[in-house]
Formats: structure tokens, sequence, C-alpha cells
């Protein structure tokens, strides 16, 4: 870390201060590694910490319930699901003399800050125990239970507060802890569902949980390719079955051989009688004659090995409230008494009292029948998608016409390198686009299928199945020539295309910039073309995120859970390398999600004075009781010190203390069927591409462009501005967002002796 960084922490921030965290309420996949990351951020910064056992109940027990916390007992918790610190629902906290109970013991062990993760129920009772605080220690001294002393060294309870929810149901942040996962669990089960139901031309109905929050429902929806979805924000109006009826028999009619149905288990009309999935069952069978199954997939979406995300997201999270409530009251820095989220790629700080007022507002809204600002305390991306999932599944939607853009052709083609969804990007291409009245043409093999007039009109039933890995249109990693360029344009006349969409890479975007500089000679460039980002390195201008880096991201983190596991009974240090070319993305988030000690990443190259400490590093820790060590190398990191050359040279500086092993993982992060995130991404960027082709044959424009994720926003990038973003030469850009979480590797990755 760069302290002489001014906005860095100081390094003695935690020097005589103490921390006590907790878990509470449900459990959620993520949990612990906001464990890990607070206990370890706060060891590295000289705080003590403290685990509270049982959530609330481990305050009001005392004792054992309340422990001292090191290094290692936060060890090896990555891949665990759940909480290790153990979590309950504490009713016994709503009483004031249990409050009394937990106040006292927590000043046993002199601990005036706590860093809670929970759900809205378990942060609205952290929020009254900390506006009680003081009038409770009044209350204590009165009694004799505390010394007055005591009392005025500890005069408010700082806190910081993480929400972990696998229904993602707290208003202020994007998504909470847990809730990524589970979305793994759900689309599994129902990719699985899929086959059995289309082999017997049969139906399913998928209870999904989510009492007062639609979003696991709305996404396994989308994420899944499903027919119908029932959710708490958007009751449907009188006379749904006979509406659901008919539009899934129009689907069948389209060629559709199963049916499934997701339903929110908070799920009611708009009288308030719950929509059942037992009851959907019997609908469907009556009115379809229609062999109907119900499948409730119950507390299995709340267990099991968290995602990725779930992985790096809840570290940064922790590692923020932990320097969150080191650092309070220090002027200059976000206050305890917040809690955290994330807001596209930025950690937020929202007051606990707002986040918790608005989250259970929520119900009250839906029961008085404003179904808008419900949905609209979901937030945008929660409402966006909940109208993109009307056009995505019906057959005969396109009914939004718009102008003389209704008749475009709209050619949607790959290239680059594969990245897992791009064929859900192509999928929600052809019926989004169909939807808005275009005539979706598929080009196969990227500009050389272009060249060759391999194209095809694609509808509704086509692309039905296009939600696993790889690419059905193909794609071609080739630029086109100088002497394709009249091909190419020939055939975008033949073809009659009024706009294009490339799905793909670093390549496409040239071959699409290409296009743009040769305007003036081929008139038949001068149509709108709009990159959509799809590369597992995530190194693409105008977009933070790109389709298939999340899905790459998963099998790294799966494939070093696998690595963790072979080594347990040996004493081994491992090198693993990932793909990303220039871009250590991949490396680095990985390192972050799978516990790596070490990552060696291209932007910050590797020198042999760094080598000749790792060696030492590695060696003295060994020899002090280490049984595994994790290196996570970027493919291009150095062109000289390769994977191998460090793999050999830590087994040669090991001196028999421990043996090494390396691993290149190699296409197997291109392959795979994409994840929720990757498909939800998928949909959302082809979404905006297309409504920027609309804005552009509606003015007569041909601008030539991306589109992107960049926090919460999709901006539009002109092509013209994109040399500006990128270094050419690594091919990548030149800010990266995640270059700003290196402190939070630093801090959780190594003990503070070792550093």
């Amino acid at each position: 870390m760069n302290v002489s960084d001014p906005s860095a922490p100081s390094p003695s921030l935690g020097e005589g201060k103490r921390i006590g965290v907790l878990t509470s309420g449900g459990d959620a996949p993520g949990m612990n590694a906001a464990l890990r990351a607070v206990v370890r951020t706060a060891l590295t910064f000289g705080a003590q910490v403290y685990a509270i056992s049982e959530g609330f109940q481990g305050m009001i027990d005392g004792g054992d319930g309340i422990r001292r916390c090191n290094w290692q007992d936060v060890s090896s918790i990555l891949s665990v699901g759940g909480t290790i610190f153990g979590t309950f629902r504490c009713q016994a906290f709503l009483e004031r003399e249990e409050r009394l109970k937990a106040a006292k013991n927590l000043l046993t062990h002199e601990i005036d800050r706590l860093v809670v993760i929970g759900g809205d129920g378990s942060l609205a009772g952290l929020n009254v125990f900390s506006r009680e605080w003081p009038d409770l220690l009044a209350d204590l001294v009165e009694r004799r239970d505390i010394a007055a002393d005591v009392a005025a060294a500890h005069p408010r309870l700082m806190f910081s507060a993480l929400a972990g929810s696998i229904d993602n149901d707290l208003v202020g942040t994007d998504i909470t802890i847990g809730a990524d996962s589970a979305l793994h669990r759900i689309v599994d089960a129902i990719d699985a569902l899929a086959s059995t139901a289309a082999s017997h031309q049969r139906a399913f109905v998928v209870e999904v949980m989510g009492r007062h929050c639609g979003y696991l429902a709305l996404m396994s929806a989308i994420a899944g390719g499903c027919d119908q979805v029932f959710i708490p924000e958007l009751p449907p109006e009188d006379g749904w079955e006979d509406r659901m009826c008919e539009a899934l028999e129009r689907r069948r009619a389209a060629g559709r051989r199963d049916t499934l149905v997701i339903v929110s288990e908070g799920a009611a009309d708009r009288a308030g009688m719950p929509i059942t999935s037992d009851y959907i069952r019997k609908v469907l069978e009556d009115r379809t004659h229609e062999e109907t199954r119900v499948t409730i997939l119950g507390h299995v979406q709340r267990g099991g090995t968290p995602s990725a995300y779930d992985r790096w997201a809840p570290t940064w999270l922790g590692y923020t409230a932990a320097i969150d409530v080191l650092t309070d009251p220090v002027v200059g820095r976000a206050p305890s008494g917040n809690v955290l989220g994330l807001r596209g790629n930025k950690v937020v700080h929202k007051s606990l009292a707002d986040a918790v007022r608005d989250t259970q507002s929520i119900p009250d809204l839906i029961a008085e029948g404003r179904y808008d600002e419900a949905m609209a305390l979901r937030g945008g991306s929660f409402v966006q998608m909940s109208k993109l999932f009307e056009e995505l599944v019906e057959p005969s939607y396109a009914h939004l016409f718009v102008g003389g853009a209704a008749s475009a052709r709209i050619g949607v083609l790959h290239c680059g390198g594969l990245a897992p969804g791009m064929n859900p990007a192509a999928r929600a291409a052809v019926r989004l686009g169909g939807a808005r009245g275009f005539t979706m043409v598929g080009v196969r093999d990227s500009f050389a299928g272009l060249r060759e007039g391999h194209v095809e009109e694609l509808d509704w039933k086509t692309v039905d199945g296009w939600l696993s890995g790889g690419a059905e249109l193909g794609v071609r990693q080739a630029i086109p020539g100088p002497e394709d360029l009249p091909v190419l344009s020939r055939a975008i006349e033949d073809q009659r295309f009024d706009a294009l969409m490339m799905i793909g890479g670093w390549n496409g975007y040239q071959a699409i910039s290409l296009l743009h500089a040769e305007q003036s000679r081929y008139p038949a460039f001068k149509i709108p073309m709009v990159c959509v980002p799809a590369s597992i390195d995530n190194n693409l201008p105008g977009s933070q995120l790109s389709i298939g880096a999340d899905t790459a991201l998963n099998v790294i983190v799966e494939a070093t859970d696998r690595i963790r596991k072979s080594s347990s009974a040996s004493t081994r240090a491992y090198v693993v390398e990932t793909m990303g070319r220039y871009c250590g993305y991949l490396a680095f988030m990985s390192g972050l999600a799978g516990g790596a000690e070490r990552v060696y990443l291209h932007e910050q190259g590797i020198s042999l004075p760094a080598l000749q400490t790792d060696v030492e590093w590695l060696r003295r820790s060994f020899s002090s009781g280490r049984r595994l060590f994790l290196a996570i190398r970027n493919e291009c990191a150095s062109p000289l010190y390769t994977t191998d050359f460090l793999a050999r040279l830590l087994a040669e500086e090991s001196r028999g203390i421990y043996d090494v092993r390396q691993g290149i993982l190699g296409h197997v992060q291109q392959g795979g069927d994409p994840t929720p995130f990757d498909r939800l991404l998928a949909t959302r960027l082809v979404a905006r591409a297309l409504d920027v082709v609309i804005e552009q044959l509606q003015a007569g424009t041909h601008d030539i462009g991306c589109v992107g994720v960049v926090g919460s926003k999709q901006p539009w990038t002109p092509i013209d501005q994109i040399e500006d973003q990128m270094d050419p030469a690594a091919r990548r850009p030149k800010k990266q967002w995640w270059l700003g979480l290196l402190p939070v590797l630093q801090s959780v990755s190594c003990a503070p002796w070792d550093k």
C-alpha cells in the first residue's frame, strides 16, 4: 500500500481500538468473505477484533459468545457457504433489558465499534441499539453494572452495516451479499428443468424465495429464458389467469416445446390473495390441459459455495466497513452509522435509518396499490428488466413501432475471441429487435461470413435455445484488410442493412473503427454501427464490464478451489496462470475472490527485487507453519518471468520446505454456460444498443461507437473518442477501475507478521 498517498489509511489506524463483528438473521453465501475482510483489515491496521457468535444473541449471552479473533481464525473460508460465526434470528434483542445485557458484555471487552452483516430486520435492530447506546450506558452506570469512567470512555457506538440477504431486498444497493450466489442456484435448476420440460413438452412452475422482493424471480426468469414471472412488486390485474394461458399457448404455437413459470414466494394479486405455485399448476392443467409439475427450490438457494462475485464484492465491502469504523470520527472520511453497498462499481454509503425505512415501506406501498413507487424503490435496473422481460417472451410483441425505424434491417455478428454470453446477447438482440419491429439478420462467421454472404434472417423461434455457452453465429478473430472493404461494402448494400451490431472484443472494435474510417470512400458504411463489449479479458473501452468476464472469473475461482483441496494433505505452493493478455482483470479479481497471497500483473510488472522478497517471505512463512501458497499470474505479466520460471524459482529456493506446482488454465476460461450475471448484462447492453440504433434511425444519423456499463449508467461512446481512452499497445483502457482495489488485496492476503 502506498502510505504516502494522502487518502490512504494510516498503518497505525487501529491501534488501541477494538471491533466486534457478527452476522445476524438469515445466512447468505458471501458472509464469510465479508467476515474475513473485516477481521484481516482490522488486524492489518493494528486493531483488536472480537468475533460475536450467533448474531445479537452472542452479545446478550456474553462469555464465549464474544471471543478474540486472529488471522488464522478466518483462513480458508472464502469457499464456505453460510457464516462460520453462526447466525440467529434473535427475538430477545427486541427487548430493552436484553440490549442492556448486550451493551454491558461489549464494554466488558471495551468494544464500542461494530460491523454487522445481516438483513433488514437485523440492521433495524442495530439502528435502535446505536441510538439507545448513551441511555443504555447511563442505566448501566446507575445500576452499578459498569463504572462511570468506562461509560465516559465509550460515549457512543460506532458501526458499519453490510446487507447480507439472498433476496436482494435492501434499498440503496444494487445487490446484497448472497443474491448472486442464490441466482446461480436458481438458474442452474432452471437450465436442468428446461431440458426435461422440452423432452416431454411439459410445463414447470418454479417457486423461488423473495417474500417482499421479486429480484430473484425476475432476474432468474430473464437469465433462464422463462415464459412467465410473478413478483410481489407488480401484482397482475384481474383475469391474469386467462392472459397467462393465452400467452403460453401462443408461444407453443410459435414452436416452444417447454413452459417455465417462475413465481416469487411473496407474489399476490391486486386483492392481496397469494399466487401460489400450486394454484398456477391447477390453472395451467385446467385451462391448457398441459401436464404441469411444481418445483419449490427452498433453502437450496441459501446454501452452497459462494459465486466469484459473492467473494470479491463482500471482501471489498468488508474492507471498507473496517476502515470506516476505525477512522470514525476522523474528519474527511465517511462516518460510521451507514449501511454500505455497491452501485455499479463503487462502494456507496447510505444512512442505515433511511435504508431500513425505505426497504420496510415497500410492502406498504404494494398493499396500497402504489406499484410504480414500489418498483422505483427497487431501482432503475429493476424497472428496466421488468419491461424487457415482456419483450423477450412474447413472439407477437412487435407493436413498439418507431416511425421510420420500424422496418429496418439490423445485421448482428461477432468478432474477436469467444466470450461466454455471446449467445444470450444474440438471442436478446433478435427478440428485442423483433419486438421493436426490426428485421434481425444473423451474420455467420464474423466479417468473413458477411463478405461471403453467410447471412440469414433470425426470428423468435430460431434463437429460443441460445442461452448456452459458445456462439451459434460463429466468431472469428480476423480483422478485415483493405482488400476486403469493397466486398464488405457491396455485401452491406446487397443485404440492405440499415444498421450493424457487433457483439465482440478488441478485434471487433478495430474492425468497426476501420469501417468508420472508410465511410468517405464507401457510402454503404454510412449506417449506425454499435459495438457491444463481449470479452473475458474485460479490456474494452467505454465499459467497466464486458460480457463473459464474470463467467471466466467463476471458472478460475472454481479451479483454484479444487487446487486448494488437492493440496490439503501436502505443503505446497501453486502458481496459476490466467488469460487476459495485457489486462490483469481476471488475474486480480480471481486472486481477490480465491484468496491468493500474491497476484502478478502486467500493469505492475515483475521485478527481480520483488521476486527476491517473495522468495524470502515464502520460505519464512512455510517455516512458520503455512501449508499452502497460491499465486495468480496474468499470462502476459512479464515476457521473461513466465509461469514456468516462477514455479522453478520457487521450487529451487524452497530448500525442501515445500514443493511447487503450476497450472495454466487455458481456454477452459472461455467455455461453459454463461453465468446469470453475464446473461443479464448481455440483455441490458443489447437493449441499450438497440435504443441507440432507434435514436439514430429516427434522426437520420449514422454514428458509430460502443455501449457499455460505467457505474450505474449505460453510456454510448462515439468511435472517435475511444482512442483517447485506450492504451493501444497494451490493448486495454488507460484507466481501470479495479486497480483501485489493490489496497483491499494487500490488506487481506498476508498476515501482518509476514508483511
